[in-house]
């Protein structure tokens, strides 16, 4: 039977984050410091990956006494911890992939790891992120999203232009438009509904849901 979830968790501080209901047996890959975040969510880590410079030595040896299998990379390395867990979700062949991180910290390593979510090596499974409390979702050919009246939606392009973008269910509907980078054509869009469902022909799109009002993003 096909995997049906990895959850990939990253480092940082696990205050504000909200996993939703996971099916049975999803497997965890923690990226280095994400050791920590997985046991603060009380998730059993499978596989921890990383040069392990930022894990804490009580987490380490929590994951290690729980059965966890180890992936020890260079510091020294021409990827980033979570590139090599997502990587390693990758080979597990699962229909979607959890990640689970922070939308706080280092700006440079936010960028990249939502630039990284769009690679077309992962185009053939389902990504999403909580990032605090904030969620992203990867959206190629077509994905139908929940939420609420009022929720924010912004559309990002991923990879050059998204052609042929076409929204249902928000406030400011894309009739088969073209969005390219550097345009804020896709930004605080609003959710009418509890459903919006985007289209696109060509291309992808990060959909980023932000924080709510008063909700911690960490």
């Amino acid at each position: 039977m096909k995997l049906q979830t990895v959850v990939v968790v990253a480092g940082g501080h696990p205050f504000g984050d909200r996993l939703p209901s996971l099916p049975d047996g999803a497997f965890v890959i923690a990226a280095d410091g994400g050791i920590d975040r997985a046991l603060a969510l009380g998730l059993q880590v499978d596989v921890a990956i990383g040069d392990f410079d930022s894990a804490t030595p009580e987490g380490l040896a929590a994951a290690e006494a729980a059965g966890a299998r180890f992936e020890r990379h260079p510091a020294a390395k021409d990827a980033t911890d979570l590139e090599l867990a997502l990587d390693a979700a990758l080979a597990l062949d699962p229909a979607r992939i959890l990640v689970v991180g922070s939308s706080g910290g280092r700006l440079d390593h936010l960028l990249g790891s939502l630039l990284l979510l769009g690679a077309e090596r992962y185009a053939g499974v389902t990504i999403d992120a909580l990032l605090g409390a904030a969620k992203a979702h990867v959206v190629r050919e077509s994905r139908t999203l929940a939420g609420a009246p009022g929720d924010l939606l912004s559309l990002l392009p991923l990879d050059g232009a998204a052609e042929g973008v076409t929204t249902e269910g928000l406030e400011y509907p894309l009739h088969d438009e073209t969005l390219t980078a550097g345009t804020s054509r896709g930004i605080s869009n609003v959710f009418s509904g509890t459903e919006a469902r985007i289209t696109v022909a060509r291309g992808g799109l990060l959909a980023v849901r932000p924080a709510r009002d008063g909700e911690e993003s960490p």
